[in-house]
C-alpha cells in the first residue's frame, strides 16, 4: 500500500493518530510518520530524509521555507499548544499559581522527566525555566532526560521513584497512559507553541499531504484537536 510520510514534532502524534482512518477514506494511503524532538524533524529534512509533510513549530516552518524545503502555499497553522505539568495518574495532582510554588514542586520532586533539552521546544523551555528559577544545578542529577517528551511520558509512567513529575508538550501528556496532565506553568513561566504543516518541496505524494493538512486544520475536526490538547 502506497504510504504517506510524515516528520514531525512529538506534540502531533496523537491527532495524527485520530486522523489516521479518516485520512486512508479520503486518499487511501496509509501514514507512516516519525514523531520526536522539532530539531532533530528539521534536521533530517535538511540531510535529505525522504518526507511528503512536516509539523513542526510555526518559527522552524518558517525557516524551512526561507530554505526552499516546503511548499510556501501550503503551510498551515493547525493549534497552540502549552507545555504543562505531568504526574503519575496514581498520584495527586499539582498546582501551581506563580514561580515560587514551581520551584517549590520541581525541588521537592525526586525525578524530573523531561524531553531533549536542547533540540525538543517543551525540553529547551524547562532549562530555560530551570536557570530562571535559580535551581538548574541543585535539580540536575535529578533530570531523567529523553529523546522526546512521549518517551519522558511513558518513562514517567513507569517511574518507581518517589515523587516524581514531568514537563512536556500537553498533547503529549494527554496521550500518554498513566500520566495524567497537572497543570499550567504560572505566569512568567508558561510557554505555548503554535504547530504548523507544510507539503515538502521533494513530496512524492503532494495532492496526499495537502489532504492531510486539510483534515488536520479543518473545522470538522477542531474538536479532536482540543481533545488532543491543541487549543486555538
Amino acid at each position: 500500500m502506497t504510504t504517506l510520510t510524515i516528520l514531525s514534532g512529538g506534540a502531533a502524534q496523537g491527532l495524527v493518530r485520530g486522523l489516521t482512518d479518516a485520512f486512508k477514506a479520503r486518499t487511501g494511503l496509509s501514514i507512516d510518520g516519525s514523531f520526536g524532538a522539532v530539531g532533530i524533524m528539521a534536521d533530517k529534512l535538511r540531510a535529505g530524509t525522504s518526507a511528503d509533510l512536516v509539523i513542526l513549530t510555526q518559527a522552524l516552518l518558517a525557516k524551512l521555507d526561507a530554505e526552499k524545503l516546503v511548499v510556501p502555499s501550503s503551510i498551515a497553522d493547525i493549534g497552540k499548544v502549552e507545555t504543562a505539568l505531568a504526574v503519575r495518574s496514581r498520584d495527586p495532582r499539582v498546582t501551581v499559581q506563580n514561580e515560587a510554588d514551581l520551584r517549590e514542586v520541581l525541588r521537592s520532586a525526586d525525578a524530573i522527566y523531561v524531553p531533549d533539552t536542547k533540540a525538543s521546544t517543551a525540553g529547551q523551555h524547562v532549562a530555560k525555566v530551570l536557570d530562571q528559577l535559580g535551581i538548574a544545578y541543585e535539580v540536575a542529577s535529578r533530570l531523567k532526560i529523553f529523546p522526546n517528551g512521549a518517551t519522558a511520558m511513558r518513562e514517567l509512567a513507569a517511574s518507581t521513584a518517589t515523587r516524581p513529575i514531568g514537563c512536556t508538550q500537553a498533547t503529549e501528556i494527554i496521550a500518554t497512559d498513566g500520566i495524567a496532565l497537572s497543570g499550567s506553568l504560572p505566569p512568567g513561566c508558561e510557554l505555548v507553541t503554535m504547530y504548523t504543516a507544510g507539503v515538502t518541496a521533494r513530496a512524492a505524494h503532494p495532492k496526499e499531504a495537502a489532504a492531510l493538512i486539510a483534515l488536520l486544520t479543518g473545522v470538522e475536526h477542531r474538536n479532536l484537536r482540543q481533545r488532543v490538547g491543541f487549543a486555538g
